[in-house]
């Protein structure tokens, strides 16, 4: 079962930290800004291997200064109208995070609100998602890491505490 922090995602630790990256995986605002200042230029420059990625999709790389061995940069969809398979790629990119993080033993991950800042997905359908589709994930896949959701903001750690309790 997923638990949760408060804060910026950058100064925890954990095996594999997830971004919430965008289909060019060249860094951006937000959080994945925060994590490549974090982590440093490397994680660019190993970013440069991949054309980019998918959106639902997400590709791991080494975490560098970051407290984890390793980034998961998941790219989640811009949200349109709820109409346009929004919720199937927002399902799809924690699914791959865990998938990916499972691929390299990982016992921990942490993962920010994917799409729910610049794009614009609605908080609670958003949050409703990654609580299933980790806890799906985590099924599917056998195993037993523990899954942490850091949020930036009180808003969001208060209604994720109450759809938790649920």
């Amino acid at each position: 079962s997923m638990q949760l922090q408060n804060g910026d995602i950058t100064t925890f630790e954990a095996d594999v930290i997830v971004t919430a990256a965008n289909s060019l995986l060249r860094g951006g605002g937000g959080v994945d800004g925060a994590i490549h200042r974090a982590a440093g230029p490397e994680l660019l420059e190993e970013l440069q291997r991949f054309n980019g990625c998918e959106t639902g999709d997400a590709v791991i790389t080494n975490a560098y200064n970051l407290n984890a061995k390793y980034v998961v940069h998941a790219v989640g969809p811009i949200y349109k109208d709820g109409e346009s398979g929004e919720d199937k790629l927002l399902a799809s990119a924690y699914e791959k995070s865990i998938q990916l993080a499972k691929s390299v033993d990982a016992k921990s991950i942490l993962f920010p609100a994917i799409s729910t800042g610049v794009y614009g997905y609605p908080l609670k359908p958003a949050l409703t998602i990654a609580i299933d589709s980790t806890h799906k994930a985590c099924k599917k896949n056998e195993t037993e890491m523990k899954v942490t959701m850091v949020c930036f903001d009180q808003e969001t750690l208060q209604l994720m505490s109450k759809l938790l309790e649920n």
